[in-house]
């Protein structure tokens, strides 16, 4: 070959590996663009294990992308009161929120199935609904009118059922009650003859120390332990029928996050589902010593009655009858939750509930 003209095609051949170079750089810019988000949480930096997922996303986004995609929390109340988080979104204030749908069931009954509704799913249920069962979508159909899109992100196991000043033996005792509890749960428990309060999480010691509840739900023993209610009421009730397995949402401004790169997006839902399980891997490791340290305390367990959870059970299905004949968003996502939950409980007490009860004998016996 002509030496000319072979070093006439190398060049050619480096002109053009160059010019890709160069072409190359926008391109993955363009991918990995410089974008700030903040995100508005509904919880205190005080109640760690859940405030800490919105930490978690933002960390494992910015590592991801080089810290090419930086994502602020801000703690309840430092942009917009807690409640107002999923408003705020939606009006673009913020472009993210780490919150429970529930609260805004003030708007249509239908966000209470996006955490928890009483006698609903308990949590590994939840995550599986979600993730394989067409929860997520659904529930994003119905969102995208108030203009979020969410993903789980996070969810606390089974809550206790609360802290109440005196013994709630029979059905009668709930009667005149006066119970810090909201949403759903409080429609349901009003049924049963409880006086409802919705009381803002940093005035419920106060209230219930002073008497002006007389009992109060709030997440479990590692929550409930740092929040003090031991101090001011002794009987800890237990399940929180009303919360099995309450999801967090991570919430997203709909338009802000359609405009986000592909890649962005993924980190985004992979970090939300990273976070969802390392919460209630927290919960499941920080309760049991919580609840030996509330018992120490001198904490009385009891557990609610099989009479209290039939008549409850009962106004809850009531309720959910009522609202699925007037509320065809509650009705879709509420027959896809029954419809689930009846295979799932099927398949449970086959055999990971056979297991389960062996096993607790066990642990009852001192054998394991």
């Amino acid at each position: 070959m002509n030496r000319r003209k072979f070093f006439k095609q190398a060049g050619s051949v480096g002109l053009g590996a160059a010019a890709s170079a160069a072409l190359a750089a926008p391109a993955i810019a363009q991918e990995n663009p410089k974008i700030t988000w903040r995100l508005t949480s509904s919880f205190p930096k005080s109640l760690d294990i859940i405030f800490d997922a919105a930490t978690d996303i933002a960390k494992s986004v910015s590592e991801a992308s080089d810290g090419n995609f930086s994502i602020q929390a801000f703690a309840a109340g430092e942009v917009v009161p807690p409640l107002q988080a999923a408003d705020a979104v939606a009006a673009g204030t913020v472009e993210m929120a780490h919150t429970c749908c529930y609260y805004y069931i003030g708007k249509d009954p239908a966000f209470a199935l996006g955490t928890a509704i009483p006698f609903g799913l308990n949590a590994r249920m939840t995550n599986s609904w979600f993730t394989a069962g067409g929860g997520n979508e659904l529930l994003n159909e119905f969102l995208a009118g108030y203009k979020l899109y969410a993903l789980p992100a996070g969810n606390t196991g089974a809550q206790m059922g609360g802290w109440y000043r005196k013994e709630i033996k029979t059905i009668d005792d709930l009667k005149g009650l006066k119970m810090r509890i909201a949403g759903l749960a409080g429609e349901i428990m009003s049924k049963v003859g409880v006086t409802p309060q919705q009381i803002a999480g940093s005035d419920v010691y106060p209230a219930l120390e002073k008497g002006t509840i007389d009992a109060t739900e709030f997440v479990g023993p590692y929550d409930d332990y740092k929040l003090g209610f031991y101090k001011v009421a002794k009987y800890y009730y237990y399940p929180a029928w009303w919360e099995g397995g309450p999801t967090v949402h991570a919430m997203f401004n709909l338009d802000k996050f359609n405009e986000l790169p592909e890649n962005y997006k993924r980190m985004l839902t992979d970090a939300c589902a990273a976070a969802n399980a390392r919460m209630l891997a927290r919960y499941d490791a920080s309760n049991a010593t919580a609840l030996r340290q509330l018992v120490a305390e001198g904490t009385q367990l009891r557990a609610f009655s099989s009479d209290i959870l039939d008549a409850c059970h009962k106004a809850a299905l009531e309720t959910y009858a009522d609202l699925s004949a007037k509320n065809e968003n509650f009705k879709k996502l509420y027959d896809s939750q029954q419809a689930f939950k009846k295979d799932a409980y099927l398949w449970a007490q086959v055999a990971e509930y056979g297991f389960d009860t062996y096993m607790m004998l066990q642990q009852r016996a001192g054998t394991l």
